[in-house]
């Protein structure tokens, strides 16, 4: 299969996830019309999504999966929910990092996408427990020095990954991780959470996980949830910070106006994602 059509298959399981989760479930046909396909092209859709866990096939179409709050879905399952909410957020929260600064960025499919980004802001020093992220630098390196050569490009960011124990979504935590960690200082975190809730602040299904964010939250002195629409009202097994550690909130347009007022109440600062041209939202108090 092409990268074409990889991307699209992506893009196609990204709007039936979004379809199912909205309304509750969708029927087979029903998503064949919306989206234009064959029956055949959509039970291998929902099939690829139920492998992942990401929903719950049933007779004819499509449920969303009942998640439990101790409930982690893999890093694979994750990546391929809320696309193009999550590139929006990475373009705009990586005009936060300033050039030759030391920052953080914790595990996430949102850190993921916004690694990349970061490949552009010169001379950082980047402390991550994300497997995943670390190649993203790795990668970048390899490539601007060329194949068999020494050194990496100018400008390339210093990469520090921490030790320890590796969870579904590729992220290492443990007391390895806790104490590399906690014997740093970063001048800004980029955070991503499975959920955000007044009551619950930051939550994670995963306890090792819990400890080593909040480790992480510590050790900043400037912390940057990143974290599409969805996460909002989400309650996991653990939480890890309340509200008031939090300086800012970079998110996308699709959180809804009541939870915006909520944020701006409680937040330093609130910026939605490819709003106002492009640019994003931004409000503070």
């Amino acid at each position: 299969m092409s990268d074409n059509q990889n991307l699209l298959a992506e893009q196609r399981r990204a709007l039936i996830l979004e379809e199912v989760r909205r309304r509750g479930g969708a029927r087979v046909n029903e998503l064949t019309r919306k989206l234009s396909v064959s029956d055949m092209t959509v039970r291998r859709d929902l099939d690829a999504l139920a492998r992942q866990g990401a929903l719950e096939k049933v007779h004819g179409g499509a449920v969303p999966v009942a998640e439990a709050s101790t409930h982690e879905p893999g890093f694979e399952a994750k990546s391929s929910l809320e696309l193009s909410a999550k590139e929006d957020i990475a373009r705009a929260a990586a005009t936060m990092a300033q050039p030759g600064t030391a920052i953080a960025l914790s595990g996430g499919t949102t850190t993921f996408a916004l690694a990349r980004h970061l490949l552009e802001v010169p001379n950082l020093t980047v402390v991550t427990n994300s497997v995943r992220v670390a190649d993203v630098f790795h990668a970048a390196q390899r490539s601007g020095a060329g194949a068999g050569t020494a050194g990496t490009r100018p400008g390339a960011a210093t990469v520090v990954l921490t030790g320890g124990v590796r969870t579904p979504s590729d992220s290492l935590v443990g007391s390895v991780a806790d104490a590399a960690i906690r014997s740093l200082h970063f001048d800004a975190l980029f955070l991503g959470v499975h959920g955000i809730s007044v009551e619950a602040g930051l939550s994670t299904p995963n306890l090792a996980e819990a400890e080593t964010n909040r480790q992480f939250v510590g050790s900043a002195r400037r912390v940057i949830v990143v974290a599409d629409h969805t996460k909002w009202g989400t309650v996991g097994l653990s939480s890890f910070a309340s509200l008031d550690q939090v300086d800012a909130l970079v998110t996308d347009g699709g959180l809804p106006a009541a939870a915006r007022e909520e944020i701006q109440e409680r937040l330093p600062e609130l910026v939605v994602a490819g709003e106002q041209d492009g640019e994003g939202f931004a409000g503070a108090l």
